[in-house]
């Protein structure tokens, strides 16, 4: 992709003072839509959140599921999932804790909570169907941009700009030449994401499915396979040589031994117990009594436990 001129930023440090300006992306967005959508047509994996039986509500159930957590660990808790609750209404006539009973393994729990509660705002004020209006979806509760966009691109087909951390990574080597995007969105990207967008809206809906694809099975954070991506004649990075990261050091994600995986195994009991739980079999879960307490403290704080007279613990009720 050639654009040698210096982009607007709201920080320099943004994006690099050698990638396209978002005004000169116009001229050379098409040369990037139609291979990565070809590629998607021919390569995308086949996912039940994007069947046609899905519908709206798999999409955003989908959505939930994969943020920060991998495609074959979704899978198996999706099925279930949509198999027990398969419309809003569902979900929002059961209980709060049967939600993160049913979320299971797959990390960040709040998720499951704020799951069911867009299910009850949808059956409220939607009479059950998830709304196709972009600003009706990013009032639900626990539904952030990211989210409100890849419904409304999935599930209904519209023009949004769709930035996981998949496509700013495409993004941030195709167009602006660096290995990695910062660690947290900047509005840089998001200009340059409207920048590529294109102008119909299916083949909006499929760029944003693409791209992410893309990010997901080829321009992966390490291994990149340059030689099987459909734009690596255009890649902005691989032609500068692929040069190494040079940004603020990028945050690993560590689990053993922190908070995080102490309400795992506090969660993980009462999960398992159909009947409140004594404090005495929490205790058991973890040996280090001031981290425990930190962490069965931040479970009820989150409403993802709820505490009982006599000592003991349940999974939320209401």
């Amino acid at each position: 992709m050639t654009a040698p001129t210096k982009p607007p930023h709201d920080n320099p440090a943004d994006v690099p003072a050698d990638s396209p300006s978002v005004a000169s992306l116009g001229e050379t967005a098409g040369d990037l839509h139609a291979p990565v959508i070809d590629w998607f047509e021919e390569h995308a994996r086949d996912l039940p959140w994007r069947r046609p039986e899905a519908g709206p509500w798999g999409v955003m159930v989908s959505e939930f599921m994969l943020q920060q957590t991998p495609v074959n660990r979704v899978l198996p808790v999706y099925e279930q999932w949509l198999a027990r609750w398969p419309r809003p209404a569902d979900l929002a006539a059961d209980a709060p804790g049967e939600a993160v009973r049913a979320w299971g393994r797959l990390g960040y729990p709040r998720r499951a909570l704020r799951l069911h509660g867009a299910a009850q705002a949808i059956t409220e004020r939607h009479d059950g169907d998830v709304p196709t209006d972009h600003a009706q979806l990013l009032a639900l509760p626990g539904i952030g941009e990211y989210t409100a966009a890849a419904v409304a691109s999935f599930a209904y087909g519209q023009r949004h700009a769709v930035l996981d951390t998949n496509v700013r990574r495409v993004f941030a080597r195709a167009v602006t030449g660096v290995q990695y995007p910062p660690n947290a969105t900047t509005a840089a990207e998001r200009r340059l994401a409207r920048a590529l967008l294109p102008d119909d809206e299916r083949t909006a809906s499929r760029w944003a499915a693409a791209s992410m694809e893309l990010g997901a099975l080829i321009c992966t954070a390490k291994n990149e396979t340059c030689q099987r991506c459909p734009i690596a004649a255009q890649c902005a990075w691989r032609l500068a040589g692929k040069p190494d990261h040079a940004g603020p050091p990028r945050r690993g994600q560590t689990y053993a031994g922190t908070d995080r995986q102490v309400r795992g195994r506090l969660l993980a009991v009462l999960r398992e117990a159909h009947a409140p739980v004594p404090q005495s079999a929490l205790d058991r879960m973890w040996h280090e009594p001031v981290q425990r307490a930190r962490a069965l403290d931040g479970l009820v704080s989150d409403g993802l436990v709820e505490p009982l007279p006599g000592g003991l613990y349940r999974l939320p009720l209401t």
